[in-house]
């Protein structure tokens, strides 16, 4: 059963404030509040990250040496039972303010595979779980097949659960085009409350 116990962190891939995958997001949250769980959004547009620098200082500390938002991001990363990304695709990948949070998830990576500090799969007696909501403008078969990957290792990183599949939306380019999807809504509420449970 959700409650307080629980945090689940939002990630918005997208630079468009209220725009579709802002909107499939938001959804996603108010639902896990209104099971009174404590959500946390991050909107990568309006954080200072600065891409890796490969200067492999976490490989040697476990620590990134850069100095920016990125710092408040792990500690976000690591407390969280559910961690859900929303976003388009640009050029069949992610917006370059999300691939630059993932990229400095580097640190973490070098945690897990080089100093064997693994993230917690668990956190209150809760598996983590990690999920990804997509929309793309067009209705190409492989549409989200880069970002799917790029995300799958992004979540490994982590010590969350990628569960699969993602939930994706083709041939959507704005808000009103999600708002008239015929399922899109609740099926982010469905999402979300699957998310909660404890299986």
């Amino acid at each position: 059963m959700a409650g307080r116990e629980m945090k689940v962190l939002g990630i918005l891939g997208s630079p468009r404030i209220g725009g579709a995958s802002d909107t499939l997001l938001s959804e996603f949250l108010s639902t896990c509040e209104e099971k009174k769980v404590r959500t946390e959004k991050l909107v990568c547009r309006s954080l200072k990250i600065s891409p890796c620098v490969e200067c492999y200082s976490c490989h040697t500390t476990g620590d990134c040496a850069i100095s920016d938002d990125m710092q408040k991001v792990y500690p976000a990363l690591l407390e969280s039972q559910v961690i859900v990304i929303a976003t388009p695709v640009f050029f069949y990948s992610v917006p370059a303010w999300l691939k630059a949070l993932i990229d400095r998830t580097q640190a973490l990576w070098a945690r897990k595979y080089i100093l064997k500090r693994a993230p917690p799969t668990e956190l209150n007696g809760r598996k983590r779980k990690g999920y990804l909501i997509c929309v793309g403008g067009t209705g190409g078969e492989r549409l989200f097949d880069g970002i799917t990957l790029t995300v799958k290792y992004f979540f490994d990183t982590t010590g969350a659960q990628f569960i699969l599949p993602a939930l994706t939306f083709r041939k959507v380019e704005g808000a009103q085009d999600i708002i008239r999807h015929p399922s899109a809504l609740s099926d982010v509420r469905k999402l979300a409350l699957d998310a909660l449970s404890s299986d």
